[in-house]
């Protein structure tokens, strides 16, 4: 019968234990040191890209909301002398070329649209908790004032406005309305000088009256449309010094 002798095993003491406890620890903890360094300049790469993007998207939306601004002044200023054209009118119905100008400011409008490029990535890929609470919060304020905007101009505004595009239908002259329909609208010649015939089909003052009553609202509600529309770019231009100071963007 054969008898195995076991290998004698020296047992380790406390030190030699305590060490590699030690050396464990330590090569775990500079593991989670160095995944943290990491993705903290991960983190400031992406916060950085996003802060350019939206740099760039302000830039565009003052662009665009310049020239919308510039195209409610216009059709504002038209439809502010509907008075004047009330008097004339219910004197003789005939004489309903003042009108001309309040149609043609009245049948299209140009509405604004963020660009969401930059906020489209940051809520898809849950981009905001890079950001500075500062800076994300500018940002949720802007969009903030944009939906408040959107909302007012697909409610009130859209309310109006078809109000007063139905009471014209009932009101208008085929042949004069396919011809103000045809013309270019806002192009620097009053809408009286594209018109070489009267511009009613029906002489009913009712209806007249009611026309120029929900022009009148309408002409209120562009007001209001145009004060979001020069807040918003207030706004955006605020945020484009801010980022361009905060972050020395060019």
């Amino acid at each position: 019968m054969e008898v195995h002798h076991h290998p004698h095993v020296e047992k380790k003491n406390f030190k030699e234990y305590f060490l590699e406890f030690l050396m464990i620890f330590l090569a775990v903890t500079m593991g989670f040191i160095a995944e943290n360094i990491r993705e903290h300049f991960v983190d400031k790469w992406k916060e950085k890209h996003y802060i350019e993007s939206l740099y760039e998207d302000l830039k565009n939306d003052t662009a665009r909301l310049s020239v919308l601004i510039d195209y409610d002044d216009k059709k504002i200023a038209a439809l502010s002398n509907m008075s004047n054209c009330y008097d004339t009118v219910m004197k003789n119905v005939k004489a309903s070329y003042c009108m001309a100008d309040m149609v043609d400011q009245s049948r299209t409008n140009r509405n604004f649209d963020i660009s969401d490029r930059t906020l489209r990535q940051l809520a898809n890929a849950g981009g905001f908790h890079v950001l500075e609470q500062s800076d994300a919060d500018s940002i949720i304020a802007y969009e903030t004032l944009f939906r408040n905007y959107h909302n007012y101009e697909s409610t009130a505004f859209q309310e109006a406005q078809d109000n007063v595009r139905n009471t014209l239908n009932l009101l208008a002259d085929f042949r004069a309305n396919k011809e103000l329909q045809s013309s270019p609208s806002i192009t620097g010649d009053t809408a009286k000088g594209k018109l070489d015939m009267p511009l009613l089909f029906s002489d009913d003052k009712v209806l007249l009256n009611k026309y120029f009553n929900e022009s009148l609202i309408y002409l209120r509600v562009h007001k209001g449309q145009r004060g979001f529309l020069i807040r918003l770019k207030a706004r955006a231009e605020g945020l484009i010094k801010y980022y361009k100071d905060k972050h020395q963007l060019d």
